[in-house]
């Protein structure tokens, strides 16, 4: 059990650290449309999937599981709400980026983990310990600064952090194999985003030459490595942990926005993000002294049974 929360922290970890750096990849896209980069997503997501099942043996599984599916209405309409939430949320990230408002896609992402914290409360009755909630009401009040410091009310920040929240949730909670939910995903999305690229994008069909054409082709396997990762840490670790894990991919876009591509941040800003800095390690230290306390009982529990 403790070997398989590590893996997953491992996993999870992966999946947040590609995309805290994906925006430089999908700047290599900046003259392609936002929806028209969201329907390559969908359709060249969906040939990886495929290609990625072949490769790894997972072709009898998947199918005999997606048979199943098709008889579970709930399971069906709880892999849709997936798809349609995970669909919403490729459409901001884009739009923050390739607008230049990577900053703003990195507020979203740290609000997240808080928007996590409040579903794992209140729908999968996970509890917090004092000091993982010291942790939360420190990241908040950084959470809030940063609204404040921006003048309004951040309604895209705020949307991908509830879309990729609620995402993840339903990730967690149904019961489906990791690649087989991806190929649902996005199977469903396929169809509609090759209607949208044939016959109404502004572009033809695969038609911006062969750089640009390498970047929308490469965007399916940008998305799907990591999307197969959370999907797989989702299931091995608590759904708190894996929203605080989160917090590597904004901080990462947060160097990146203002490393690489010269965005800038306000003195009051940095002092925000600071306190999210340190709830992190705060949750982070927190849970490490309780997993040795808790191998030290189990430890000590397993040496009085012997002893007896």
């Amino acid at each position: 059990m403790e070997r398989e929360k590590k893996l997953g922290i491992l996993v999870g970890a992966g999946s947040y650290f590609i995309w805290g750096i994906l925006p430089m990849y999908w700047k290599l896209a900046g003259e392609i449309d936002a929806i028209e980069i969201l329907a390559h997503r969908m359709i060249w997501s969906f040939v990886f999937m495929v290609i990625l099942i072949g490769i790894f043996g997972k072709r009898n599984s998947v199918m005999a599981e997606l048979r199943q599916i098709s008889r579970q209405p709930k399971t069906l309409f709880a892999i849709t709400a997936a798809t349609l939430l995970i669909s919403v949320n490729w459409f901001l990230f884009i739009f923050s980026v390739n607008g230049n408002h990577i900053l703003s896609a990195s507020l979203g992402y740290y609000i997240n983990p808080l928007v996590n914290v409040v579903f794992a409360m209140l729908l999968l009755k996970e509890r917090l310990r004092a000091s993982e909630t010291i942790a939360v009401l420190i990241a908040a009040i950084g959470v809030i600064l940063l609204s404040i410091s921006q003048g309004a009310i951040p309604w895209t920040a705020i949307s991908l952090a509830i879309t990729f929240s609620l995402y993840g949730l339903i990730k967690k909670t149904v019961k489906v194999n990791t690649w087989t939910g991806l190929t649902v995903e996005t199977m469903l999305l396929t169809p509609l985003a090759l209607i949208y690229l044939l016959f109404f994008a502004e572009h033809a069909f695969m038609g911006y030459g062969a750089s640009l054409n390498a970047v929308a082709i490469g965007g399916g396997l940008v998305t799907v490595v990591p999307l197969l990762l959370f999907s797989s840490a989702a299931k091995q670790i608590s759904y708190i942990m894996l929203g605080f894990l989160q917090y590597l991919a904004p901080t990462l876009m947060l160097i990146v926005a203002v490393f690489v591509y010269g965005e800038t941040l306000t003195a009051f800003e940095w002092i925000s993000f600071l306190s999210i800095w340190i709830a992190l390690i705060i949750y982070t230290t927190s849970n490490i002294v309780f997993a040795k306390r808790q191998k030290r009982i189990a430890q000590y529990k397993m040496n009085a049974n012997h002893s007896v």
